[in-house]
């Protein structure tokens, strides 16, 4: 089973969701920097589920010898979603200010997500 394609529809559900929000709810209650900020949160998890759904569907494809490597780099997609959206989320919403050095995490996560993929196709088994 590949968890990366309902993963990724999930997470790209909650984007659109969370970009409504943004938009209808938030308007009003946020300065525009931090309107931007959620902006882009929601931007990069709907990017990186698209990732996701990409990953599984080659994982598939492709089966067994590129399955770790591709492992590797959903995993690295959803802890960069978790860690740079959520903690732009957090913030924008005024959550605690020590979520602030995570979102740099979050986007090397995306970082190693993309360069762990291009090196799965790289590298010939």
């Amino acid at each position: 089973m590949q968890p990366w394609i309902p993963l990724g529809a999930i997470l790209g559900g909650l984007s659109v969701m969370f970009g409504a929000f943004g938009a209808h709810s938030l308007t009003a209650r946020l300065t525009e920097q931090k309107l931007a900020a959620f902006h882009t949160a929601t931007q990069y998890q709907f990017f990186h589920s698209l990732a996701l759904v990409m990953v599984g569907i080659l994982a598939i494809q492709l089966g067994e010898p590129f399955a770790k490597k591709l492992k590797l780099a959903g995993s690295l997609f959803a802890a960069g979603i978790a860690l740079f959206c959520g903690s732009i989320y957090i913030l924008t919403l005024g959550g605690p200010r020590f979520f602030g050095p995570v979102t740099p995490l979050g986007g090397l996560s995306f970082m190693a997500g993309w360069f762990t993929l291009a090196y799965a196709f790289l590298k010939k088994q």
